[in-house]
């Protein structure tokens, strides 16, 4: 009699198991992956895709130190939390001339003589990336509940 019911036992623990693992591998299959950002592949895509001038004036280790100065602006401005934490009010629009400039006064205070020209290259390729993973896209109108 005890065999019959360790066996019952059993058996309802796995079915519970078997209904909440395929409805948590259902609901998970339905939501999109989340973009992750690798900061060497971030780098190795940019260089590939800046213009051939820029590649030729540019080291990698240079490409690498514009991208930490464009990160750290993203930190200042918010929007590198990877979808953690809380947010300014209404979207973060991040680029343009202030962008630039940013990376600019973080070069000329580091004794980096970048031009304008150079530095709006490599973010350019960068937002490029940031693109093509998924991490950045058109805004969508909030969903009305």
């Amino acid at each position: 009699m005890i065999v019959v019911f360790a066996v019952a036992a059993l058996l309802i623990v796995f079915v519970i198991a078997a209904v909440v693992i395929g409805r948590e591998a259902r609901r998970l299959g339905n939501v999109p992956p989340q973009p992750v950002f690798d900061f060497e592949e971030a780098v190795e895509w940019v260089c590939r895709h800046v213009s051939d001038d820029v590649a030729a004036e540019l080291t990698p280790e240079d490409v690498r130190q514009i991208i930490n100065w464009h990160l750290e602006y993203f930190r200042l401005k918010g929007v590198s939390s990877n979808g953690h934490g809380t947010q300014s009010e209404g979207p973060v629009v991040v680029g343009g001339a202030e962008t630039v400039d940013f990376v600019l006064m973080k070069a000329h205070s580091a004794g980096s003589a970048y031009t304008p020209a150079q530095v709006h290259a490599v973010l350019d390729a960068q937002m490029t990336y940031l693109e093509a993973i998924g991490a950045i896209g058109p805004t969508h109108p909030p969903e009305v509940a």
